[in-house]
């Protein structure tokens, strides 16, 4: 695990739409405020080289237990609570030991993705188990090759998923989260967020890389993950899924926007300068003109709470009083909110917001 290094940031061309250029200078239409602190370089694509968060040392496995490292818990059987009885608990663990070899490594990530929610500390098996972590990235390295062209089969798209499911799990357990985090395994997934194939396999494999990230960002003191995203250029990928993906796609990836402009260092990043925020105003603008044919309400929701936290920050809320749409301005969507009174009491807040004077 240790021979493993992070990959680069997937790197954008200039033309990008979405490729937030530098700062301008003082006096442009956002003042330069002071960088926060880790995302001074944000705009360079950089992150913290691996050096300064160096892999955790794994410690020794028991001998009974086959190389396998158990929570330390008491294993006492309560399904409730998301443990299991000790002869299923021995099922995940002969499962886990499958995942070393490269024959029985298939029928073993299947097996597991579905029993990751009847067993809560599935997550720090996974972590704490000698090669299972390089064997889960194993599998995702190796559809690099079929991204670009595209040629990504069902079948493909569907085991390394199951990869991802677990890393999922990994991502989003308390213990395991920032050690997930040190490494830099969420960069293993940008090249997948990056294609813009339409097919099955592709969307199918976006929308699970997407649920890595979510389950990142969905747990609370989100600081540092917060850091990390904002360094490594997350939001140019989600903006172009908010734009072009499925619909499950696109509320996944403005989901992990909106929770990055709720941690006052993403909101601060993003009205940073006029181009940041023009971006992101641009596709939220393009995102309701859908909406206003499509009707769906689970990215309405999140589209409305973004452009609240958006009018949270001076200048924004004087830009939004000329772009915002205007949908969100008359009652457009009066009937499809009828049930929703917080999305309503939200976008009335919104309104009032770019009411006020000052």
């Amino acid at each position: 695990m240790s021979l493993l290094k992070s990959p680069q940031p997937v790197p954008y061309p200039q033309s990008h739409p979405f490729q937030f250029p530098p700062s301008r200078t003082p006096g442009a239409f956002f003042p330069t405020p002071t960088p926060p602190p880790h995302s001074a370089s944000v705009a360079s694509s950089n992150y913290p080289p691996t050096s300064q968060s160096p892999l955790p040392t794994l410690p020794l496995p028991p001998p009974n237990q086959q190389h396998i490292v158990s929570s330390g818990h008491a294993s006492t059987y309560n399904p409730a609570a998301g443990t299991l009885p000790p002869h299923e608990e021995n099922k995940i663990y002969n499962l886990v030991i499958d995942l070393m070899d490269p024959n029985s490594r298939e029928s073993a990530l299947l097996e597991l993705s579905k029993k990751r929610e009847q067993y809560d500390d599935l997550a720090l098996v996974l972590w704490h188990s000698f090669g299972i972590m390089a064997a889960l990235i194993q599998e995702i390295v190796s559809v690099y090759p079929l991204l670009s062209p595209p040629a990504l089969t069902a079948h493909a798209s569907n085991r390394v998923c199951n990869a991802l499911a677990l890393l999922q799990c990994v991502a989003s357990h308390s213990e395991t989260r920032q050690l997930f985090l040190n490494a830099h395994i969420p960069l293993f997934l940008y090249p997948f967020l990056n294609t813009t194939s339409k097919t099955r396999p592709f969307e199918y494999l976006r929308l699970t890389s997407l649920g890595v990230i979510g389950a990142l960002v969905k747990q609370n003191d989100n600081t540092p993950v917060i850091h990390f995203l904002l360094s490594t250029e997350i939001i140019p990928l989600c903006l172009r899924i908010m734009e072009t993906g499925s619909e499950l796609s696109k509320t996944v990836a403005i989901f992990i926007v909106q929770k990055i402009l709720l941690d006052e260092t993403g909101l601060t990043y993003i009205c940073h300068t006029y181009e940041r925020f023009y971006a992101v105003g641009t596709v939220l603008s393009n995102m309701v003109t859908q909406l206003v044919e499509t009707q769906a309400v689970r990215l309405l929701k999140h589209v409305v709470r973004c452009y609240l936290r958006l009018s949270d920050n001076i200048r924004a809320r004087e830009a939004l009083r000329a772009c915002l749409p205007e949908p969100l301005r008359d009652n457009t969507f009066q009937a499809l909110l009828k049930g929703d009174l917080v999305t309503k009491r939200c976008l009335q807040t919104l309104l009032n917001n770019l009411n006020e004077q000052g």
